[in-house]
């Protein structure tokens, strides 16, 4: 089991720098779970107690208003992971995290999660690296709340989301995440209805193309629009 963590581990970004010994060394201070289609994997007052890093599987952070609206704040996919800011700040979140298919997580204790950073430079490097980097990408969400109009607003998001999951492809660029139309939605503040007719608009305009795994592609043209 530890060989299969360890395989895990090093293509988490958090643990990349690290050797196989050095992996081996922390492998027993995480500890795998499996989680189904919409199970709950942390409610919002556990949100100080441990981090989690999705092996397999996907997963989004959620918020709901007074009104029963949710509103989607992040969608983590394998390879990433979150929780750490409340173990560093010892604050809850404000959001619970849900899978959104069958997810292999990996989960961390407050404990072993300082142990890590007091024992392992290089995580602790790695970690200060991730966290202004995912600043500068809260800086780049917000902004999309300064756009009135539901085509800048998404306009915005898939350029963001390029710039965390793009792959260059021969039709243009594909969004390396599977989403909804009531995902992109919930993300940019808008209604699904309102997301459904741009994203149709962009189709017959030959901006996007919609794969048929979901995978949204953005043409040249679409970087090129005002």
């Amino acid at each position: 089991m530890e060989n299969i963590k360890i395989e895990f581990l090093k293509d988490i970004e958090l643990f990349s720098s690290l050797t196989d010994d050095e992996l081996l060394e922390i492998s027993h201070k995480v500890v795998v779970k499996e989680f189904s289609k919409n199970e709950l994997i942390l409610q919002e007052e556990e949100t100080n107690a441990f981090m989690y890093i999705i092996l397999l599987g996907k997963v989004k952070a959620v918020q709901t208003t007074e009104e029963g609206k949710e509103i989607i704040l992040a969608i983590h996919q394998a390879q990433e992971f979150f929780g750490e800011i409340s173990l560093i700040d010892g604050k809850t979140s404000t959001a619970a995290v849900v899978a959104t298919e069958e997810s292999l997580v990996a989960i961390i204790s407050k404990d072993n999660f300082y142990s890590l950073l007091y024992s392992q430079r290089k995580v602790l490097e790695n970690l200060l690296r991730i966290l202004c980097s995912r600043l500068r990408e809260s800086w780049n969400r917000i902004h999309i709340l300064n756009f009135r109009d539901a085509p800048q607003r998404i306009r915005m998001l898939l350029k963001i989301l390029v710039s965390e999951n793009g792959e260059k492809t021969a039709d243009g660029v594909k969004i390396n995440l599977k989403l909804t139309h009531q995902e992109i939605a919930d993300m940019a503040g808008l209604t699904r209805e309102s997301v459904t007719r741009v994203l149709n608009d962009w189709k017959r305009e030959g901006l996007i193309v919609i794969a048929r795994s979901r995978h949204i592609v953005l043409r040249d043209r679409f970087f090129q629009k005002a």
